[in-house]
């Protein structure tokens, strides 16, 4: 039996606009569902406010029993889950698998963290017990996008919920179904009691709304810079804790001793996975003058042997970008970049949804698609004359989410990380990495640190509690 009916995929009706679902790779309507509006937040988060107070209470090992179930939901019905993953929202069947993968790690390393909110007893002036310990925050608010839409709406909404929290999920409508209605139907089969997680697919003025929500206390947002300024601000005003991962324009550095044969692979992953809608993209290649112009030259045949087509009905590296939209933003930093002097070593050309992966070279300050997050499958390419400059460029960015550095000396390659400021570093690979027991988060416009994964999971959904036990009342001298 399917795990996702269009019948009944949304228990309780909407107030928005009526949506179809709908395939970017053939523009085949897939289904139908209601939107969200504004007005629908309350609500929601009345209902899930009501739910969350005997889930706070229900022991730590059954909320742990619920989110194993979920994980061994995700491969029982992996088939149907991908083929949502895939056709829904561009991926190709390989990183349709990977999400499925890390959603299932997502909910085991969530049932694993129900039992850790622990405290610790601490000394007191006065003859009585002193200790703290983590609550729940109560009802989390969680802002989800297109582009890795499982992946990146589990990660907020299985820790929060093995720590007790109810959770409002405002997926991106584009992905509805693989990045909201299909967490709800996984978390309700493995027994997740009812109005616990509420799914608002809608756009930006219901995402503010959540954020302005009083009962809403916590917000974790993932998206772009600009929408996440706006929570951030939105969030302040209201003096709630935002949780902001946002975007990224991730530097590769190439050093001189680098091995081409093995580094062009990882240079492609780096920034054509996905079509390059990845926070993590490899935005920026910098390759030491020795190895740059081959450099260019193999990317760029790399990036012309790559086919690129629909990822459902064919066998692909690259599907389609996720609508129109995203690809006149991407083919319109590639012209102004390309007449601003960049040359086009590869790619700059689509079809429909289909754009061909990019190599830029001879890019600098002035080239957009070098200074801007494209989001997008285009890789710049730029020398550098040694390590210092090499530091340098790569920190002169807004971002620092991630960090590639491809050596054959470790130890440099970590010394070099020391002077980049950056979220994640990962020495001898591409930019684009995530594992469910790693903290991931970025400095600068990349967000406000590390925010999921582990420890980081309990900082972000409880609160630290104190609290003090005599055993008589306490006198006071009047």
């Amino acid at each position: 039996m399917p795990l996702l009916d269009p019948e009944s995929w949304q228990p309780r009706p909407l107030a928005g606009p009526a949506y179809t679902v709908t395939e970017p790779a053939t523009g085949e309507a897939l289904g139908a569902l209601t939107l969200a509006a504004p007005e629908d937040v309350a609500p929601a988060a009345r209902a899930a406010c009501a739910a969350q107070r005997s889930w706070a209470r229900t022991p730590h090992f059954t909320r742990a029993q619920v989110l194993r179930r979920a994980g061994d939901l995700f491969a029982e019905h992996a088939g149907e889950l991908r083929t949502w993953l895939v056709r829904e929202s561009g991926s190709v069947p390989g990183k349709a698998d990977f999400e499925l993968h890390v959603a299932a790690q997502e909910c085991y390393e969530a049932a694993a963290l129900a039992s850790r909110p622990a405290g610790q007893v601490l000394p007191s002036e006065a003859p009585r017990l002193s200790y703290t310990r983590r609550v729940p925050v109560g009802v989390v608010g969680v802002i989800a996008p297109f582009n890795a839409p499982l992946i990146l709406a589990i990660r907020s909404v299985a820790p929060a919920l093995a720590l007790g929290n109810a959770v409002v999920l405002k997926p991106d409508p584009r992905t509805a179904v693989c990045g909201g209605l299909a967490l709800a139907a996984v978390l309700a089969e493995a027994g997740l009691p009812q109005d616990l997680l509420q799914v608002l697919p809608a756009g930006g003025e219901t995402g503010q709304a959540l954020v302005r929500d009083p009962l809403v206390p916590v917000v974790s947002f993932t998206g772009s810079t600009t929408a996440g300024r706006a929570v951030g601000e939105a969030a302040g005003r209201h003096l709630k804790r935002a949780h902001l991962e946002l975007g990224g324009n991730s530097a590769l550095i190439v050093l001189e001793d680098a091995d081409l044969d093995a580094v062009i692979s990882t240079a492609a992953w780096g920034s054509f996975f996905h079509q390059g809608q990845i926070c993590m993209t490899t935005g920026r290649h910098l390759v030491h003058a020795s190895l740059y112009e081959e450099y260019v030259e193999r990317l760029a045949a790399k990036a012309d042997s790559l086919t690129v087509g629909d990822p459902y009905r064919s066998q692909v590296h690259l599907g389609p970008v996720i609508d129109a939209g995203r690809r006149g933003e991407i083919h319109a930093l590639v012209e102004t970049s390309t007449a601003r002097g960049a040359k086009l070593a590869a790619g700059g050309t689509y079809q429909d949804l289909f754009y061909r992966p990019t190599v830029l070279a001879g890019v600098d300050e002035s080239t957009p698609a070098y200074t801007e997050e494209v989001f997008g499958p285009v890789a710049p390419v730029r020398s550098f004359a040694d390590a210092d400059e090499a530091a340098a460029l790569a920190a002169d960015n807004a971002y620092g989410l991630s960090l590639g550095i491809v050596t054959r000396d470790t130890a440099r390659g970590l010394d070099l990380a020391e002077r980049i400021p950056t979220g994640i570093v990962h020495v001898n690979d591409q930019t684009v990495n995530d594992e469910a027991v790693a903290p991931f988060g970025g400095v600068g416009a990349s967000g406000t640190g590390a925010r999921f994964g582990g420890e980081a999971n309990l900082d972000a959904f409880t609160e630290l509690r104190w609290t003090t036990v005599r055993g008589d009342v306490a006198p006071y001298p009047f």
